[in-house]
């Protein structure tokens, strides 16, 4: 929603209407290129390497994101962000595990 519905994302979001709009995108395609580097290296066996690799991206932006929200005292916020960092996290470290057995 931040990529691609902007006017979305700022009726669902406060935080939205206080940074560019530039940057909402920048966090939206960000995520959304994780994503697809979480499913695609390891579903096709084609550099899964970048499966861990962009677990570990997502993680740092959902970190990020963690102290944007408490900067901002939205402390209810930061419950979303800790669940994906755990998953991200999960994510990085188990298939990190996988590679090397």
């Amino acid at each position: 929603m931040k990529a691609f519905q902007y006017e979305a994302a700022k009726a669902s979001w406060t935080w939205v209407s206080d940074v560019p709009k530039a940057l909402v995108f920048f966090i939206g395609l960000a995520e959304l290129l994780g994503v697809i580097g979480l499913i695609l290296p390891q579903a096709t066996k084609i550099a899964p390497v970048l499966t861990p690799t962009a677990a570990a991206g997502l993680a740092a932006i959902v970190l990020f994101g963690a102290v944007f929200h408490i900067m901002r005292g939205e402390y209810r916020q930061i419950v979303v962000n800790i669940i994906f960092l755990a998953f991200a996290l999960f994510v990085a470290i188990g298939r990190l595990k996988w590679m090397q057995s």
